[in-house]
């Protein structure tokens, strides 16, 4: 009887670690000595954002992408000027760390991805 107990228990255990959603861990910081406001991340099949980033704070947000597509960064600064900034790819099933800095000049982009 034992020893039927086994091998279920091992393939729950491979089951259970070989499963997990890949996703991208994002942070959009704000390097400006002003707030930006109404900022939004647009990235293949949806989009998330915040109405006001503070400067000096940061963003935190979680995502799955499904679909193919670039990411687009949007917000609006101290003098109500919009910013529209195209970002890179996206594919379906990427997942690891993405890091947006606005700074003065603009926004840089720090994706560290992998396909799942």
């Amino acid at each position: 009887m034992r020893s039927l107990h086994l091998p279920a228990a091992a393939t729950i255990l491979l089951a259970a670690l070989g499963c997990h959603s890949a996703y991208i861990e994002t942070t959009i910081r704000n390097r400006t000595d002003q707030s930006v406001t109404l900022v939004e991340l647009d990235y293949p099949s949806a989009s998330f954002g915040t109405q006001e980033i503070a400067p000096g704070k940061e963003f935190h947000y979680r995502f799955k992408v499904l679909g193919t597509g670039n990411l687009k960064l949007i917000y609006t600064d101290p003098a109500r000027a919009e910013h529209d900034i195209p970002g890179p790819e996206l594919k379906e099933g990427d997942e690891g760390l993405l890091l947006i800095t606005i700074t003065p000049a603009g926004a840089q982009w720090q994706p560290t991805l992998r396909a799942h």
